[in-house]
């Protein structure tokens, strides 16, 4: 009889089979809030866990430098075809390992280096891999960055970004945001590239899965010539990244990723990028994007009445971001603690124009979809609220933080974990 693999695991290698059981009992034992974290299905486990994962398949598919590609080239067609689908795009690429080499790839194959991008600020809700001077990105290309009003919830100026648009001439215009509460007017970011003549990229990763289940705008709906995707977060796949762009830009952006970034593409992870993407497209996706949505804000209506302060006063997606010292006397990393200790796991955060260093921020970033995917609704966002704001208000309290993880612990008990 075959041992199980996760027997064999616990008898060779005891100490990572004790991590790994640690970690699905932190999992199921408490409640995930970061908004880039989600559960993935039992089915991509099934496939990052399968033989794909001892297959070479560098190239593409009918166009590989080894042989025995007859299933990799299945799997990574019906990943192509179904991203295509799902989000109307007229090319897809689904090798990029992850977020930060999927932008990177797009960038080096559109772009020379010197080229100037308008990108959003980091402190105002930009990503790493948007232009921060400390990554390799921002030493390559000139980064001009534009920012929010936080006196108007969060609202882009748009006569100032076109101003800056007039000033710079950007090769690429980038909308995307890593800790933005809103949504973007696609369709004046892509009036504003045309002006200065630049292409119009689009980051959805932390909303590509609202985007597919229909409940959040698509930026190829106006125009956009490019759009990138992690897989991971609100669509709930594998640990990925995915570059869909207009047709005659597909021959860049292959090239791009391969030879011209990576090697050989992780066909386990291709194969669960399809599973997901499958998923994506069915009515009850549409019912959980939905879902996601009604959480994120009634949670943030909630955390308002509780007295927090966010920075955009309420959310258009899945996220909201929270400034804790102005709320309660913590900066970012004190409430993330505080929070750990509650069994609630969330992310200290910069806010717009932040004072403070990125380790010790003003702020926490929350989040919905992971909630929302172990069956959580609108009744459990105003329980999270006050769990949340009765923790970081009690600080140091042993005696109430304690009170207030049993009470988490015994709510979570009620949702399973996929």
């Amino acid at each position: 009889m075959e041992t199980d693999p996760r027997e064999q695991l616990a008898q060779f290698d005891p100490d990572v089979y004790r991590a790994l059981v640690g970690e699905e009992e932190r999992q199921r034992r408490g409640i995930e809030l970061i908004p880039s974290e989600n559960y993935t299905y039992p089915e991509v486990l099934a496939a990052l866990g399968s033989v794909f994962t001892n297959k070479y398949a560098e190239g593409y598919p009918g166009r590989r430098y080894y042989g025995g590609q007859e299933f990799t080239d299945a799997v990574e067609n019906l990943a192509r075809d179904r991203a295509r689908a799902l989000f109307r795009a007229e090319h897809a690429n689904v090798q990029p390992l992850s977020g930060s080499p999927m932008n990177q790839a797009v960038y080096l194959g559109l772009l020379e280096p010197g080229d100037t991008v308008l990108a959003m600020d980091l402190s105002h809700g930009g990503h790493l891999t948007h232009g921060a001077p400390v990554s390799h990105m921002g030493r390559i290309f000139r980064f001009v960055r534009y920012k929010t009003d936080p006196g108007a919830a969060g609202a882009i100026d748009f006569d100032e970004l076109r101003h800056a648009a007039r000033d710079t001439r950007p090769r690429l215009v980038l909308c995307g945001y890593t800790s933005y509460p809103r949504d973007y007017d696609y369709a004046e970011f892509r009036r504003i590239a045309d002006e200065v003549g630049a292409l119009a990229m689009a980051d959805v990763s932390h909303v590509g899965g609202l985007i597919a289940g229909g409940v959040m705008q698509n930026p190829f709906d106006a125009g956009f010539d490019v759009v990138t995707t992690t897989v991971h977060k609100t669509l709930r796949g594998p640990r990925a990244g995915m570059i869909l762009c207009r047709k005659d830009l597909a021959s860049e952006i292959d090239k791009s990723v391969f030879p011209g970034l990576q090697g050989g593409p992780h066909m386990n992870t291709i194969a669960a990028t399809a599973i997901t993407l499958k998923k994506a497209a069915q009515p009850s996706f549409r019912a959980y994007a939905s879902q996601v949505l009604r959480n994120a804000k009634e949670l943030a209506r909630a955390l308002m009445a509780e007295g927090a302060t966010l920075v955009t006063g309420g959310t258009d997606n899945h996220m909201i971001v929270v400034d804790t010292v102005s709320s309660f006397g913590l900066d970012g990393r004190e409430a993330e603690r505080v929070l750990d200790e509650v069994s609630i796991t969330t992310n200290k955060q910069v806010i717009p124009d932040d004072p403070r260093p990125p380790l010790r921020p003003s702020g926490i970033r929350i989040g919905t979809p992971a909630a929302t995917t172990r069956g959580m609704c609108e009744e459990d966002m105003g329980l999270l609220a006050g769990w949340i704001t009765r923790a970081l208000r009690a600080g140091s309290d042993e005696t109430t933080l304690r009170q207030i993880r049993d009470e988490v612990e015994a709510h979570c008990a009620h949702f399973a974990v996929p």
